[in-house]
């Protein structure tokens, strides 16, 4: 049986970036002497980890791949996430009734902050 372990984001500024997610998501950084690999662990120990890799990779737009994040607070999670350095990314195709925000993280990587209730 086969379950997600980490999800693999390419980035430029690996401390950035590393910045970034372990506050966006609370997670935290496995002790790691490594320049171009991070991996990041829920604090929790629940969900995947999400993994940080130093390899230039072009964005491309749209994603063939991005994260879905979900919280009953979207308004504050998006205004938080903003405040760490995401922007908001608006798409004309988005429905007026969208459960979801499109944001960037500070490299252009897509992801979703998703409203749940």
């Amino acid at each position: 049986m086969l379950r997600v372990g980490s999800i693999v984001i390419r980035v430029d500024d690996l401390q950035r970036q590393t910045e970034f997610w372990t506050k966006a998501l609370d997670y935290v950084p496995r002790d790691n002497e490594a320049t171009d690999f991070m991996l990041l662990r829920p604090r929790d120990g629940a969900g995947p980890n999400v993994s940080l890799d130093r390899v230039h990779s072009k964005v491309q737009v749209p994603p063939r791949i991005h994260l879905d994040l979900y919280t009953e607070d979207q308004a504050g999670e998006v205004e938080r996430l903003i405040a760490l350095g995401a922007t908001e990314v608006h798409w004309d195709k988005r429905p007026p009734d969208a459960d979801y925000v499109i944001l960037a993280d500070p490299e252009g990587n897509r992801f979703c902050v998703v409203g749940v209730s």
